[in-house]
């Protein structure tokens, strides 16, 4: 019955990945045109220590990452430590005292709650701390941008408009290349010098355009998320409007220091090849993800996206009646890991998060989620968001395991389900 499932499960997905190879073939191009364009050479890969002046390397990785990226300009550092640090950089190295910022994609991710001062009691040195005001435009019931609410939100301190391009810990759609052109041409209508940022984090090669294309001012995201490929150990990016990237620049080291210093630590040659590998590895990844959402929907649970539709990230959450079911799939994922797979994972208090998370991860990167991870708060509904895969044999394999794991545990009724 289960072979059989998965059998129905690919010949369903097959036209799906035919069309994400596409895709691949694409972006691999647009990437591979950057390379050239930029000389990459191996003399590129020798970095630099202490101060990191005159970092050949790094400079043209910047150019090869703009270009690709569609932007004038651009920072990638290991010094930025997550996709959190890379928005903070951007938010803050862009907003000043009296200030607004408006998140029109309803609430962003936990973690920038810390960064704007959303929390009862806001942490020192967040954007309110520093006097800078937000605003956020909820979604409409249908997960749709609620365009009147954002237009009677703008006002003339409105500096920065945020918007989140992936779902994140959220029951509500990951928006795509088109409609975050929608949003961008309807913001700049009403004032075209509003910065309109873009958290990129998990949307990188998914689709064949970035948000700079269709008219984003700058973007942010992680290293170790899709541009990094699974093998680059650290790191952050941010692309866009070159003054921009000169004023986080600025932020992100010292005044009067800007992208002129930051040593790369022998760390050059992974953060070029995991360039280049990207849009592989989020192709594997993306058809991991299709064939999961059809698979566990043909055994009866809700998912989101659905198997068949547009997909501009990488995340694909899956619903569960109850909590217990809902660890009871992550530890599976992670007793189907290749690193410390011998491990289980309970909720537990993570910084940054209102609730209890569970996350199982066993990652080659701590905290890789272009790696196949499942994790989510421990609150209703009940959703698991499981992400990356730098195989798709893998995706499959884990994904079988641990429908299996929850057959065992009476979770999952294999004869009801189908």
């Amino acid at each position: 019955m289960m072979k059989d499932l998965i059998q129905q499960a690919e010949k369903d997905c097959s036209s799906i990945h035919q069309h994400i190879n596409t895709i691949v073939e694409n972006n691999q191009r647009r990437v591979l045109e950057a390379f050239k364009n930029h000389r990459v050479s191996d003399t590129h890969f020798n970095s630099t220590t202490g101060y990191g002046y005159d970092d050949l390397g790094r400079d043209t990785l910047e150019a090869v990452y703009a270009q690709v990226f569609g932007g004038e300009a651009a920072l990638v550092r290991p010094q930025l430590i997550s996709g959190t640090h890379a928005i903070s950089t951007v938010l803050f190295g862009l907003l000043r005292p009296e200030d607004e910022l408006i998140y029109i994609t309803g609430k962003p991710y936990d973690t920038l709650s810390g960064v704007i001062g959303m929390d009862a009691n806001p942490y020192p040195g967040s954007l309110k701390d520093y006097q800078v005001t937000y605003k956020q435009v909820d979604l409409l019931a249908n997960g749709a941008i609620d365009y009147r609410g954002v237009k009677e939100s703008i006002s003339s301190r409105t500096k920065v408009i945020g918007i989140q391009r992936s779902k994140g810990y959220d029951n509500r759609p990951s928006f795509t290349i088109a409609e975050i052109e929608a949003m961008v041409s309807f913001v700049k209508t009403i004032n075209p010098n509003i910065i309109i940022f873009v958290d990129n984090c998990y949307g990188e090669f998914v689709e064949e355009k970035e948000p700079l294309h269709v008219g984003a001012d700058i973007i942010a995201g992680s290293l170790i998320k899709n541009p990094g490929g699974g093998i680059v150990r650290a790191g952050g990016y941010i692309v866009g409007n070159d003054a921009l990237v000169e004023q986080c620049a600025h932020r992100l080291s010292a005044p009067g220091l800007g992208k002129e210093m930051g040593a790369t630590f022998h760390l050059l040659q992974e953060m070029f090849q995991g360039f280049f590998l990207a849009p592989l590895i989020v192709g594997e990844a993306l058809k991991g993800a299709v064939f999961t959402a059809r698979f566990l929907e043909l055994l009866g649970l809700e998912t989101s996206p659905s198997y068949t539709a547009k997909r501009t990230d990488l995340i694909q959450s899956v619903n569960f009646e109850n909590s217990e079911q809902m660890i009871t799939f992550c530890q599976a994922i992670q007793h189907n890991s290749p690193v410390n797979s011998y491990v289980t994972p309970y909720p537990s208090e993570m910084p940054g998060y209102e609730d209890e998370v569970i996350m199982a991860a066993g990652t080659f990167i701590q905290g890789a989620s272009i790696e196949l991870s499942a994790d989510g708060p421990i609150r209703e509904p009940y959703t698991a968001f499981v992400q990356g895969g730098l195989t798709y044999a893998h995706v499959k394999i884990a994904i079988e395991n641990s429908v299996q794991s929850m057959i065992d545990k009476g979770f999952l009724n294999l004869k009801k389900g189908s």
